[in-house]
């Protein structure tokens, strides 16, 4: 039963992470491919997360963490970059 819930969660991210491809691809503006760029790695978290409960391994709950700090540093970078036209003061 909680392979297949597990099997279920990780292909509707797997549609999320290529819907948010799609946006991020073919986004209107600037803004919405930022908006897409956050939510895909927030989707991949998600995704490494539910692959560390397949395999039973702590070593993707390390990753997820990784990958979730340089998350933010992107994201604030990016609207540091959109406030001000430049990153680094």
């Amino acid at each position: 039963m909680l392979e297949t819930a597990l099997l279920l969660c990780g292909a509707t991210i797997a549609l999320a992470l290529l819907l948010n491809l799609w946006r991020l691809l073919r986004g209107p503006s600037l803004h919405d491919r930022i908006l897409a760029l956050d939510t895909m790695y927030i989707n991949a978290i998600a995704f490494i997360l539910i692959m560390g409960m397949r395999v039973d391994s702590p070593l993707y709950f390390e990753g997820a963490l990784l990958i979730a700090m340089l998350g933010f540093i992107s994201t604030v970078a990016a609207a540091k970059y959109l406030l001000r036209g430049d990153i680094i003061e």
